[in-house]
């Protein structure tokens, strides 16, 4: 559907190259980089900015901390472990459930302590930080995510992708995991894609490996039938990091929490350009649209703008 140069140009489809050098690149100043490619780092920010994020419950920056690694996990049944400064969900371990020193990963795994004890030394080795610079682990409470999405996601936490451009919410996505993507919400990993519609929430599209799906394939369930609640409190909540990042094109992942809302996941510099797929319809119109208003506006007025022009037609 994308091959032909003319209609890609026709339906606005952002390019790699584009994106690199106008927006990326002429958008981000590289002095805040660090404020998202540091999840840690990311963290603090939000929080003090008073942003809801999922509760940090330990740190490791040394491998000598590992000789307490099983102390450090005693409290905990389920939880995350992922590199602060790790990318494409590299690195990531999701830990649901536990029988003594055997851990369970989404799709049924089992792990013992020294195999956990094994992805957090080469978190700190650097093996998935960009640069491969020596990282820190993170260890997060895991999210209990909102029974409306249990029909479309396989054991594991599905997130909602938000293209921020000059603080206006411009493109979304949910990113729904599979048996595939071993429970993560990662499109390099097998998660679906899900296009979803600015003005109320509702799904548009599905895609799993840049190609159209129209149910889930492990649940079965039809994704015409999705609409995420809370929509205006996600989008309103993915466009007040632009005042928290100072980033002009930016990456927003929201997860819902069923107990605490929506909670920002982590945040991206350099977004990628699947959500183009996702929702079958280019970023650059939008782009354009939000080149025209007012530097002023406030979140709500943004917000506003964003549901109004930019749902489905």
């Amino acid at each position: 559907m994308f091959a032909n140069p003319f209609k890609l140009k026709k339906l606005g489809i952002l390019g790699m190259n584009k994106r690199n050098i106008h927006y990326i690149g002429g958008e981000n100043d590289r002095k805040y980089y660090p404020l998202v490619d540091n999840k840690l780092k990311t963290k603090v920010v939000a929080e003090n900015a008073g942003i809801a994020v999922p509760k940090l419950l330990a740190t490791i920056e040394r491998q000598s901390q590992l000789r307490k690694l099983k102390d450090i996990l005693a409290p905990y049944d389920k939880f995350v472990i992922k590199p602060a400064q790790g990318s494409a969900g590299k690195g990531i371990l999701v830990i649901v459930n536990r029988e003594g020193d055997t851990f369970f990963k989404p799709n049924g795994q089992r792990l013992e302590l020294r195999d956990i004890h094994r992805d957090i030394s080469n978190i700190l080795s650097g093996l998935y930080s960009l640069g491969g610079k020596p990282d820190v682990a993170m260890i997060e409470e895991l999210v209990e995510f909102d029974p409306i999405f249990e029909r479309y996601s396989y054991e594991g936490v599905p997130d909602i992708r938000v293209i921020i451009y000059k603080g206006y919410p411009a493109m979304a996505m949910l990113r729904c995991s599979t048996k595939e993507s071993d429970g993560k919400a990662n499109l390099h990993q097998g998660a679906v894609g899900v296009g979803i519609d600015m003005a109320s929430g509702k799904a548009l599209f599905a895609v799993q490996h840049d190609d159209p799906v129209t149910k889930h394939p492990d649940t079965g369930y039809d994704f015409s039938e999705l609409k995420i609640p809370h929509w205006e409190k996600m989008l309103t909540l993915s466009a007040s990091c632009y005042e928290v990042t100072h980033l002009g094109y930016l990456g927003v992942d929201i997860v819902l929490d069923k107990k605490l809302g929506p909670l920002i996941l982590e945040l991206n510099a350099r977004p990628g350009l699947a959500i183009q797929i996702a929702n079958r319809t280019g970023a650059l119109k939008r782009f354009d649209m939000i080149d025209t208003q007012s530097d002023n506006a406030d979140i709500t007025e943004r917000v506003t703008f964003s549901m109004n022009h930019f749902g489905a037609q």
